[in-house]
């Protein structure tokens, strides 16, 4: 499938002349798909990395695919799979995932070779660089751009272990808190690739450093956070036990006031969280004894987003169809969402909103085959949001399989996405 290539030279690849029936195939393939995007020849090549007029010429046959990871970029830009366009089973994994794998593991190295107290003897980056650092690869992994998120965290993570070790008065704060979001990012990083102990661990680092700083609001959203990866390996006791404990230390603290609602925003985050392991346990009355607590918290301090957690509202709301996912009654929550749908865009990030459409899809999947059009639309906007969320997550394997097994007739998303999520 993949045309043979010369190098010349000079060391420049050229192709071989010709273009085969299964390169204009794949380019018929590549335009209909864009077509169907909604995508105009300029923002997909744009997406992909390459000048609309190869685009252009590769859709009209005119151009040979001469390597995979062409193949690899457009998909990624119209996305979709990679056998979407050929036709053929890929058996590679992606690329991109391999790379944000072999990002993971330098931030384990990182996270273990470096404690809030052991630090190794090296001069670290300038304090103002590393914080400016972890607020741009804390803004990318919220848009669930893990990649850029990932790069050069290991090294952020032990510059910042260093400034917090060795720094002193307003400086080591400074460096305790970037230090809070850098391993927030980790934990990220680690969860969307089923590092779930690393998550949990990254999550533990951020609560000290955040104590360290005497930052207890920081300390309760990090602890939410390890509450969720100690939840995915299945210690439900402890997660419980830290939600509860983090709560407990937040009610001595001042309710939120116009300008400070960090704390309070903490304690509607954990109050979810407990939401979620009620659901999990059939407690309805637990379930939304502490939904109630999140919406009340909420109307107190309005669309807030610190440390990127979106808490207010319109996340209480999303919440809210997550639970009744949970507890089996997702589709009466999406019928509803249908009618009066939630802004999005307050977010400000791909990633909550693709977690909004995943949930959407597993409501629908629930409504018996009344609704698998609407759980397929949800399960692709989701994916073209976070793909690397949504094919890592077997749940999204789960509801494509469901609509698979119902489905009558073909259809394009549904070949797509189980091309895409690996269902046979």
């Amino acid at each position: 499938m993949v045309r043979a290539v010369l190098t010349s030279g000079d060391g420049t690849t050229v192709a071989h002349a010709g273009v085969s029936a299964q390169d204009r195939a794949i380019g018929e393939r590549v335009r209909r798909i864009r077509n169907r995007r909604g995508m105009s020849v300029e923002a997909a090549a744009g997406l992909a990395g390459i000048h609309k007029s190869f685009l252009s010429r590769l859709e009209n046959g005119k151009r040979a695919f001469t390597r995979v990871g062409l193949l690899e970029d457009l998909a990624s830009a119209l996305s979709c799979s990679v056998a979407d366009l050929t036709g053929q089973l890929y058996p590679l994994r992606e690329y991109r995932h391999a790379e944000l794998e072999a990002v993971v593991a330098e931030v384990c190295r990182a996270l273990h070779d470096a404690t809030l107290d052991d630090v190794p003897d090296l001069p670290p980056a300038p304090l103002a660089d590393l914080v400016a650092g972890a607020a741009r690869a804390h803004y990318c992994a919220d848009e669930a751009r893990y990649g850029t998120a990932g790069r050069d965290l290991a090294d952020l993570l032990v510059d910042l272990h260093v400034h917090a070790a060795t720094g002193t008065g307003a400086d080591r704060e400074r460096a305790l808190v970037a230090l809070v979001e850098v391993c927030k990012v980790a934990y990220i990083l680690a969860k969307r690739t089923g590092r779930t102990e690393l998550a949990a661990a990254a999550a533990q680092r951020g609560v000290d450093a955040a104590r360290l700083a005497d930052r207890p609001d920081l300390a309760a959203f990090m602890e939410m956070s390890l509450s969720s990866a100690l939840l995915g390996v299945r210690a439900r006791r402890r997660s419980g036990l830290v939600c509860a404990r983090a709560l407990d230390r937040l009610a001595a603290l001042p309710g939120p006031t116009e300008r400070e609602t960090g704390a309070a925003e903490a304690r509607g985050m954990l109050h979810l969280t407990t939401a979620l392991l009620a659901a999990k346990d059939g407690d309805g009355a637990e379930v939304r004894s502490h939904l109630e607590e999140a919406r009340s918290l909420a109307a107190h301090t309005g669309e807030r987003n610190t440390l990127r957690y979106h808490f207010g509202p319109t996340n209480v709301a999303a919440w809210e169809l997550g639970l009744a996912v949970e507890a089996g009654d997702g589709p009466a929550v999406a019928r509803r969402l249908a009618r009066s749908p939630l802004d999005l865009s307050v977010f400000g990030s791909n990633g909550r909103a693709a977690y909004v459409h995943f949930d959407l899809a597993r409501a629908w999947a629930q409504a018996g085959g009344a609704h698998d059009q609407q759980a397929l639309h949800a399960l692709d906007t989701a994916d073209r949001l976070a793909p690397i969320r949504v094919r890592n997550d077997p749940l999204a394997r789960d509801v494509v399989q469901t609509v698979d097994r119902r489905a009558k007739r073909p259809a394009w998303v549904l070949t797509s996405l189980k091309n895409r999520l690996g269902v046979s």
